[in-house]
């Protein structure tokens, strides 16, 4: 029996495999992280946390807007490749920062902004996550949070959440936008606008990006391969396994009183 914690078991997948998030396509462009760059468009003086960072992606194209940007995550390796990359493109305005979302290691009210993206459903405690994104945002400050959401419906939700843990066993959960906006709300914050996307994700790419076993990833095949008619007209399930998924962007503040 392993005694791995869930801290581990998220370092250990994503640690060697950070030059793959960095180059991925998924994660280097899309509408999503040009929505999260407007957030803070003209916010000269504004510091932000990059809660999660993965391949530095928010952090690369916000950068350019604010004057300090802290780019977080809990694979030290991951973080080498950020820090090394924000070198490279003469962002000097980048540091790294390495620790778990639900123990920030900043004080309250530190950041003008903290933004995330397809970081929440790999943490342990989603609603710690969101408390503590809540106390170092200052007053009247914004946060913005992109990720997979669940389709909602049981039947769509359970095949969901089983290809993505087959995939990475460091997946928790991607949630619903009725769980976001009651956990925001329950972290203290002010929900407000939210934006849904699809994405696209190609199989192969989507399975060497984590280079998930062979056994999980016929595991996956079979599973929507078996899937009902509902299952494949929601996800659009292609003959070579591609599908598209929900993806979501939450904006919320924090009160200026």
């Amino acid at each position: 029996m392993t005694s791995k914690t869930h801290e581990a078991l998220v370092a250990g997948q994503f640690g060697s495999r950070a030059g793959a998030y960095l180059t991925s396509a998924v994660h280097a462009q899309g509408a999503d992280l040009q929505a999260l760059a407007a957030l803070v468009r003209g916010q000269s003086q504004a510091r932000v946390l990059d809660l999660g960072c993965g391949g530095g992606h928010v952090s690369f194209n916000v950068a350019a807007h604010v004057r300090e940007v802290v780019a977080y995550d809990l694979s030290p390796d991951m973080l080498q490749v950020v820090g090394r990359a924000a070198r490279e493109r003469g962002l000097e305005n980048v540091t790294t920062t390495q620790g778990m979302a639900e123990a920030l290691p900043f004080e309250d009210a530190s950041f003008d902004y903290v933004l995330s993206r397809y970081s929440a459903h790999h943490w342990r405690d989603f609603e710690a996550g969101l408390r503590e994104a809540a106390r170092v945002l200052k007053p009247g400050g914004t946060a913005g949070f992109v990720d997979a959401v669940s389709p909602g419906p049981a039947l769509l939700d359970t095949y969901f959440q089983a290809i993505e843990v087959l995939r990475d066993p460091s997946h928790v959960r991607d949630y619903a936008r009725a769980e976001w906006e009651r956990a925001l709300t329950g972290a203290g914050l002010i929900p407000g606008a939210t934006t849904a996307y699809r994405v696209r994700l190609d199989f192969a790419v989507w399975i060497e990006r984590m280079q998930t076993p062979k056994v999980q990833a016929d595991a996956i095949r079979a599973l929507l391969a078996a899937a009902s008619r509902s299952v494949t007209r929601h996800f659009e399930v292609g003959p070579d396994g591609s599908f598209t998924i929900d993806v979501a962007f939450f904006q919320a503040a924090k009160s200026a009183n």
